[in-house]
């Protein structure tokens, strides 16, 4: 696992940096609340009642006044975002950096076939992933217990792991993009994120964009859906996963037959 130990020290400091960031942002929202509380009616009423804006954050569906509902809504976010953006990053970069940095030829000069190579790499994204969601799972739970709050087991639990499947997903899709890039593009990451979340945001909109929730990882991840039935769609968790597998897949035989410029 030496390209695995190599990747993961040659971005610690990225992951730490974003890491932090989502875990402070997801403490000071939940330390918020307490204060919020006790005002949450009249938002509550003012948010459920502003249409298609309601519809697309799911906030007519929702509570305010409730941990639950404030956390699948304002923390939702920011871990849905953070986390998809942090994925996508990492896994839109990982098989195409060794041309833009020039190290191409210093690698494949290595003992190494190429389907170790790329399994290494996977790995290295994969760890950092379940890493930074295990640490910011651990941070929502101390944060609730420091509030006073009683602390909603299924929902959170629920939520996290939803976004953790979003991760996974954005990651199989983004590492399978990295296969065919010559000189990585962080633009690129983003763009695959920002795109799945607001094509789900259209689908809470209209009806007849439902179907965007086949298309987009953050269909199965909706904190308004997740919170009023309490539990996961699995369906839409089965074709996200199978579009995560693909793109796997794709960078496994794309990297296998591409030729790299050192």
């Amino acid at each position: 696992m030496t390209i695995t130990r190599h990747e993961l020290r040659q971005n610690k400091i990225s992951f730490l940096i974003w890491t932090a960031a989502i875990c402070f942002l997801l403490a000071v929202c939940i330390f918020l609340y307490p204060e919020m509380k006790g005002e949450m009616d009249g938002i509550n009423d003012m948010f459920s009642s502003m249409g298609n804006f309601s519809e697309a954050f799911g906030m007519d569906q929702l509570s305010f006044g409730t941990l639950t509902g404030f956390y699948a809504v304002e923390c939702g976010n920011i871990l849905g975002l953070g986390g998809a953006f942090f994925a996508s990053l990492c896994a839109v970069s990982i098989l195409s950096k060794e041309e833009k940095d020039h190290t191409a030829e210093f690698l494949l000069t290595h003992p190494l076939n190429r389907i170790r190579i790329v399994t290494e790499k996977l790995a290295a994204v994969l760890l950092q992933v379940i890493l930074l969601n295990l640490i910011v799972y651990v941070l929502a739970v101390v944060s609730i217990l420091l509030t006073g709050e009683p602390i909603p087991w299924k929902e959170l639990t629920l939520l996290h792991f939803a976004y953790f499947l979003v991760q996974a997903e954005l990651t199989g899709i983004c590492f399978g993009v990295s296969a065919f890039l010559r000189r990585g593009s962080i633009g690129i990451g983003l763009g695959i994120a920002i795109l799945t979340y607001f094509l789900n945001l259209i689908a809470n909109i209209s009806d007849q964009a439902d179907f965007l929730k086949y298309i987009t990882p953050f269909g199965y991840a909706d904190g308004a859906d997740i919170v009023t039935s309490l539990c996961l769609d699995g369906t839409l968790i089965a074709v996200g996963m199978l579009f995560g597998v693909f793109g796997i897949g794709l960078g496994y035989w794309k990297y296998g037959s591409k030729d790299i410029y050192s």
